[in-house]
């Protein structure tokens, strides 16, 4: 069972949303010594205990962008050219990257898996990055999934316990 579930996130992360745009500023000014290993204890002491499966809400809301490396290796996984598989599920976005057309995701089977895991994006493989080197780097990124992932609530709620600024 999620926790917080789905439908509750959303009203939760809106609640918080405030709280933790100071913390991230507060943290960018002044970055913890051991934040990046403090942030890969909270992210494996939080996975231990989620199933992406049973949730996969980000794939059902939002989609990666796709690298070159990764239209390249899923259109041979696909037996496509990579043309062939730009024009058939990608398009390009205000930034200029390529992103699916649409959402919920293509890929992504009815109990929740995909069908192309072995070989999925690079944004998808490191998603919700809340292991990442430099985290504080990426608390933009962090803010816009909190309401996304019930896993990345919990770690930003962890986090501020145990890194209190």
């Amino acid at each position: 069972m999620l926790k917080p579930n789905l439908a509750e996130l959303g009203k939760l992360a809106k609640d918080k949303h405030i709280e933790n745009k100071k913390y991230f500023d507060k943290l960018k000014k002044k970055v913890p010594k051991n934040l990046d290993y403090a942030m890969q204890e909270l992210h494996d002491a939080e996975f231990k205990k989620t199933d992406c499966l049973s949730c996969a809400n980000c794939c059902k809301t939002t989609g990666p962008l796709f690298t070159s490396a990764d239209i390249e290796r899923i259109a041979k996984h696909l037996r496509q050219k990579p043309q062939q598989f730009i024009e058939q599920y990608l398009r390009i976005d205000e930034d200029k990257d390529y992103v699916l057309q649409s959402v919920p995701c293509t890929f992504l089977d009815q109990d929740n898996t995909c069908f192309i895991y072995e070989v999925r994006p690079k944004a998808c493989r490191e998603f919700p990055h809340t292991d990442r080197k430099k985290f504080q780097q990426i608390s933009d990124l962090t803010l816009k999934n909190i309401p996304i992932c019930p896993a990345v609530y919990n770690i930003v709620e962890e986090m501020k316990k145990k890194l209190p600024l």
